[in-house]
């Protein structure tokens, strides 16, 4: 395992703390008018997505994290674990449902995903940021009800409930933010 110097800090490095992996949110670089600068992270837990505070001298190391991020594919669930494939190695992993963290709720099968390895454990799944989904089911739209921003539920292919606006019907795909589980915008049958 390689080390970071203080003069190495940035956002994004991963690095080890306490036996467990770290990504660096942000960090803070102060020097006093005596004395040593000091480094002040804002750490984010890669296992658990808890925020941790820490400060360093000038001078300090850090262990880096054996992470790796690649790009894998979805390709079935048995309601306990997702099972997703590396397309060139043909290497399956396992992931269970609580490391999707809610994100299961966007995946319909061959969705492409970046996943998170740690020690060659899967330990976060990201979904792309826009999916295409179908309604499968909706309340029918008021006629006459033209009134701008009204929305109405509606439930998704993979069981995912967001707000739609009233035009919306069954079997029409819409494209959906999966970071915030908005509507972005209907798509062409």
């Amino acid at each position: 395992m390689g080390t970071y110097s203080t003069s190495e800090f940035k956002k994004g490095l991963k690095v080890l703390l306490d036996g467990e992996p770290y990504l660096v949110a942000d960090y803070d670089f102060r020097k006093p008018g005596k004395g040593q600068a000091v480094y002040t992270l804002r750490l984010k837990n890669l296992l658990r997505g808890t925020i941790l505070e820490k400060s360093y001298r000038s001078g300090d190391k850090v262990e880096s994290a054996d992470v790796t991020e690649t790009d894998l594919q979805y390709l079935y669930n048995d309601a306990k674990n997702w099972v997703f494939m590396d397309d060139e190695t043909y290497e399956q992993y396992e992931v269970p449902k609580e490391v999707l963290d809610g994100n299961d709720k966007w995946l319909k099968e061959e969705t492409k995903v970046t996943v998170v390895l740690w020690d060659g454990r899967p330990i976060t799944v990201n979904p792309p940021n826009h999916v295409v989904l179908e309604v499968t089911y909706c309340e029918p739209g008021a006629k006459g009800n033209t009134a701008t921003n009204v929305m109405k539920p509606a439930t998704l292919e993979t069981g995912a409930e967001i707000h739609v606006p009233i035009f919306i019907n069954i079997g029409d795909k819409l494209r959906v933010d999966t970071r915030t589980g908005d509507y972005v915008e209907r798509c062409n049958k």
